[in-house]
């Protein structure tokens, strides 16, 4: 599984759910540092060399489970303890 820290995401896009939950559809002017902090963080990961191999090698894996079975597995999602 991928080694995609999720404290550490959370700590970015807890502030960023928050801040659209409260503004609404002023969101994207007023949460723009939010927003920034946020994709500075996921493009930090998706430009990883590392990151990126981990990515394919699980998409890879999973493909080959699906084309072998014809069942698609779960997406696990991100949950916050908070």
């Amino acid at each position: 599984s991928l080694v995609l820290p999720a404290d550490k995401l959370l700590a970015f896009s807890l502030p960023f759910t928050k801040c659209c939950q409260e503004t609404g559809l002023l969101m994207v002017v007023k949460c723009r540092q939010e927003n920034t902090a946020l994709k500075d963080c996921l493009v930090g990961y998706y430009s990883d060399p590392l990151f990126y191999e981990e990515c394919k090698a699980e998409y890879l894996k999973q493909r080959e489970e699906y084309r072998a079975t014809g069942i698609k597995k779960k997406r696990q999602k991100l949950t916050s303890n908070a």
